[in-house]
């Protein structure tokens, strides 16, 4: 079972009761791509081998968002997310730190002598483009100095899938672009967002296409708006469907926010106030508006017969 622990700079010494992160990787881990899985899954490994405990080390708020970058308000991986795929990875304890403007201004030596000493670390992880302290001022050899013999350094080589080297930011932009599968080939899983069914204004129910419309509370990161075919878990079950993500433009809505609405195949149960996840499989069309209510209608049924064939096939494919 994993463990959480909320971190704020500096930490107290240790207490004498052993290495409460004995193998500890470090990184904001936006997105838990096949990258960052790899720095992970050698923690992992070496805590097993050493019979230590496992650790990632993060930092939450991002700290680009400290930083002022609009764009990471938004994350691949919101805090939830990231600890329920960590658990998955197994790790036994997960460091929140807290990123704070005045943990922008900790040197490299601060770094080491008040975080990592007190937690009594064995080995550190980090990937080849790790940076820590002031204005980034610390890199893996900066770190592997400051060790001075105390804990072992381990520098994670860049991951590469199709000649390029995965990132979060190529997640991202993938993600907005609507390239859902490129996404999910670089994540090793579909991507995802979690939220809640709540009340939409009936609409799709008054033409035949019922919605589960799901309103996301995390700041996660939202594809493109269009069509797309998805996978969604509710009571624990998968569903295949449609959803339109956008702001509804055949019926002059004035939504400044995309909604999330998704069509379930084969399933007509009272859904609302449950929490569900939604897996983009698949990206269909662009959002677009329509003549008449009546042609949507017939564009919702094209678009249900490709996504049910697309899941189908996806089904299929795992299958073999």
């Amino acid at each position: 079972m994993m463990r959480t622990l909320q971190l704020t700079f500096p930490l107290p010494s240790p207490g004498g009761e052993g290495p409460p992160c004995g193998v500890l990787a470090i990184g904001d881990f936006d997105g838990v791509h096949l990258g960052h899985q790899e720095v992970i899954g050698r923690a992992v490994e070496r805590g097993r081998e050493l019979a230590l405990p496992a650790a990632i080390m993060t930092f939450h708020p991002h700290p680009r968002q400290v930083l002022g970058m609009d764009k990471y308000t938004r994350l691949l991986t919101p805090l939830p997310a990231k600890e329920k795929r960590l658990r998955e990875l197994g790790v036994d304890t997960l460091c929140v730190v807290d990123f704070s403007k005045s943990f922008m201004c900790v040197t490299p030596e601060q770094f080491v002598e008040e975080m990592l000493i007190p937690l009594g670390v064995n080995t550190v992880f980090v990937g080849f483009d790790f940076t820590f302290g002031h204005r980034g001022a610390g890199t893996p050899d900066t770190l592997c100095e400051l060790a001075a013999g105390r804990f072992a350094v381990e520098v994670v080589r860049p991951f590469h899938m199709d000649g390029q080297k995965v990132s979060s930011t190529l997640v991202r932009e993938a993600l907005l672009a609507g390239r859902v599968r490129q996404a999910a080939h670089l994540l090793g899983r579909p991507y995802h967002v979690t939220g809640t069914v709540v009340h939409g204004d009936g609409r799709g129910h008054s033409i035949g296409f019922p919605t589960a419309n799901v309103e996301v509370r995390e700041p996660y990161v939202v594809p493109a708006n269009g069509v797309y075919a998805v996978q969604v878990e509710v009571r624990g079950q998968k569903k295949a469907g449609v959803m339109n993500l956008g702001v509804k433009p055949t019926f002059g809505s004035d939504l400044q926010e995309p909604v999330l609405e998704a069509h379930l195949f084969d399933f007509d149960d009272s859904v609302y106030g449950e929490e569900v996840r939604v897996e983009f499989i698949e990206y269909i069309r662009a959002e677009r508006r329509f003549e008449s209510v009546g042609e949507l209608i017939e564009q919702i049924g094209r678009d249900a017969r490709e996504a049910r064939n697309l899941l189908t096939e996806e089904n299929s494919a795992e299958m073999l």
